[in-house]
């Protein structure tokens, strides 16, 4: 992983210090609430990648004031919530993760575990939206087009529905910020900075892949979770969205986790891989999205690696994380 250079903060990451990461990072859990419309909503068993379908469009045309083409050489990209969004950019004048091919997206979609393929007239459904730091204040977009989205459909026959509420979930009680009553959006501030816990001693942990979890390692995905892969994984996802998302250098000794990661045992294995596809209209192919659920036990000496991987639950991990893949959750043994 390179080592930042770029003229931003540094949060250093030294042994115990590592529990500092929870201080930098800002993440809001919203409640989005759906309501079917007059014909019903049709939807697969997994709706991680209905719900983000088409909602890239339609951001585009709510928040694009000059129709570029290209967001790269639009002089407005530096102001534009749908170019950071979805078009994210390393700071200007950057050398560090300059080269970085996948920039994450700030936010998760994270769809109702429920799998059911029907909802009749006026059935609600509920999904979460998790942001990450400076997209927290573009929340009001999302609202918009999450309300737009309703007009045009989703599912199957693209059935329209109705955004009846936003809610705010944090530590204290859900407080609601939009209604279809009102049509209001109401700024409440819950987002969290995930101080964490304060970890014993740990030997060992169990995870639960609740998601599909989807490693790449070395080009190909992982059908065995070794330790190593996944907390390879976790760190590298955090640390580019505490660059990109949070204006935040981590100075953490990555050769070093990585090569005491290798250390750790995968103590036992009840994982399984689940087949998942969507169809990407911009490619015009179905395209594999697959992963391993179940849970896995790992043993060593895990204390160093548990500011990760605990912020590593609030983030996700792996491949594909916006359709709400690569949720996990971490118990200790």
């Amino acid at each position: 992983m390179a080592k930042p250079t770029a003229n931003l903060p540094v949060c250093l990451l030294k042994g115990k210090e590592a529990g500092r990461l929870f201080d930098l990072f800002r993440i809001s859990r919203y409640r989005i609430t759906l309501a079917a419309g007059t014909q019903g909503l049709i939807l697969p068993p997994y709706k991680g990648a209905t719900f983000r379908g088409g909602f890239g469009a339609v951001f585009r045309r709510i928040a694009c004031a000059v129709r570029e083409q290209d967001c790269l050489n639009c002089l407005l990209k530096s102001q534009c919530p749908y170019a950071y969004i979805f078009e994210t950019s390393p700071p200007e004048n950057s050398q560090a993760l300059s080269k970085y091919e996948n920039i994450p997206r700030p936010f998760v979609l994270e769809p109702p575990t429920e799998t059911k393929t029907f909802y009749a007239p006026g059935e609600t459904l509920d999904f979460q939206l998790l942001l990450f730091g400076r997209a927290i204040q573009y929340l009001p977009y999302f609202i918009v087009v999450f309300r737009e989205m309703g007009e045009t459909g989703l599912g199957r026959g693209r059935r329209p529905f109705v955004l009846t509420k936003v809610a705010a979930l944090g530590r204290q009680e859900a407080a609601e910020i939009y209604s279809a009553q009102t049509n209001t959006i109401r700024h409440v501030d819950q987002s969290d900075t995930c101080l964490p816990p304060q970890f014993p001693p740990t030997s060992q942990i169990q995870v639960n892949f609740i998601s599909p979890v989807r490693l790449v390692d070395d080009g190909t995905c992982a059908t065995v979770p070794e330790f190593h892969i996944l907390f390879r994984q976790i760190m590298r996802r955090i640390s580019a969205l505490a660059y990109f998302h949070h204006g935040q250098r981590l100075d953490a000794d990555y050769a070093g986790l990585s090569a005491r990661s290798r250390q750790i045992s995968l103590s036992a294995n009840n994982t399984s891989w689940q087949e998942l596809e969507r169809y990407s209209h911009r490619q015009g192919q179905r395209i594999n999205m697959g992963g391993l659920v179940g849970t896995v036990t790992y043993q060593g000496n895990l204390t160093e690696f548990m500011p990760w991987l605990a912020l590593g639950e609030h983030v996700h991990v792996g491949k594909n994380t916006v359709f709400g893949l690569g949720k996990y959750e971490l118990t200790i043994l």
